[in-house]
């Protein structure tokens, strides 16, 4: 298969992931670039806009493993990663892999649980293995962690720190659907259908690991200009020099707007990088990265308000 055919594949995903979700395309082209950009997805929205239903479908249609972990306030770290348990017949210690030896891993509202166990998918995350007893593990091949937080509740909730979130490649926001797809979700509910069995809503796998793999030799090859590096580096720049933020974007958080943006313009089918290829991820690539002084935070100013003020004031390169 070419090029051409890997992106067929993976646009084939979006088409089969929309016969069980609603309305969320946007995210699905977001996940399908963190998978292309091999990195991790923060997915907020308010209960029962089908995060986990989204996750599933989209595991499916790519022939994937999934698993996921509810996070609560007593999860440990072992409970994650996996943990030595003993053999009384062999007298000896095995290993029993955890819920992160997957390829879609979904774990859901991750600040309910304690820092000691949010950081254990930090090692997971970065280095794709898990060490325990001195031993390093790898994980499967692709490997993904959608991690979903509520944005309306946040008692007995845990805040994931600044270095952590820095892991997240992107944060993807699930809005409540327009009222035209909200109808076509109640109608699909009313002709039966079931978000357990994803087979008889029509969901198949339509691409692989394999599609996947070649996708990404094929990102690694589209062109990025000094002028869009640059442009990159002074969006980046802008954020630490913004009043409205305490802290701006990292170098991790441009290389992650420069990867994701290859991967974009590599799905819409263009082998270079163009300014609004950058303008479409900045505000998922970067939003989790900064942070609001706390004057603005109680003026009611919103992070991507302010980002949107960036991208309009750093010129754009021709």
């Amino acid at each position: 298969m070419d090029d051409d055919g890997a992106r067929q594949a993976l646009l084939a995903v979006r088409r089969e992931v929309a016969k069980a979700v609603v309305g969320q395309d946007a995210t699905v082209t977001g996940l399908l670039i963190a998978l292309l950009s091999q990195g991790h997805v923060l997915l907020e929205g308010v209960p029962g806009v089908a995060k986990t239903l989204l996750v599933r479908a989209l595991s499916s249609a790519l022939s994937l493993d999934t698993k996921r972990v509810q996070f609560t306030p007593d999860l440990m770290p072992g409970d994650v990663t996996g943990s030595l348990v003993y053999d009384s017949h062999t007298s000896e210690f095995s290993f029993r892999e955890g819920p992160v030896f997957t390829n879609l891993l979904l774990a859901d509202e991750i600040n309910r649980t304690p820092p000691k166990t949010q950081a254990s998918l930090l090692e997971a995350m970065e280095e794709r293995q898990v060490s325990v007893d001195g031993a390093s593990r790898r994980l499967p091949a692709p490997f993904l962690v959608a991690a979903t937080q509520n944005p309306v509740e946040y008692e007995g909730t845990y805040a994931l720190p600044e270095a952590q979130l820095d892991r997240f490649l992107l944060k993807l926001t699930m809005p409540l659907p327009e009222r035209g797809d909200e109808i076509e979700v109640i109608r699909r509910h009313a002709a039966g259908f079931d978000p357990r069995d994803l087979a008889a809503a029509g969901v198949r796998a339509v691409a692989g690991a394999e599609d996947l793999e070649r996708a990404r030799e094929a990102v690694t090859r589209v062109a990025v200009e000094p002028e869009i590096i640059a442009y990159i580096v002074d969006l980046v720049r802008a954020t630490r020099a913004a009043p409205s933020f305490q802290l701006g974007v990292s170098p991790r958080g441009a290389t992650a707007l420069l990867n994701t943006s290859r991967s974009w313009a590599w799905l819409s089918g263009r082998p270079f990088v163009t300014p609004d290829d950058v303008k479409a991820l900045a505000l998922p690539c970067l939003r989790h990265r900064v942070a609001l002084q706390p004057e603005a935070q109680m003026d009611g100013v919103r992070v991507d308000d302010v980002l949107g003020s960036i991208l309009a004031s750093v010129p754009v390169p021709r």
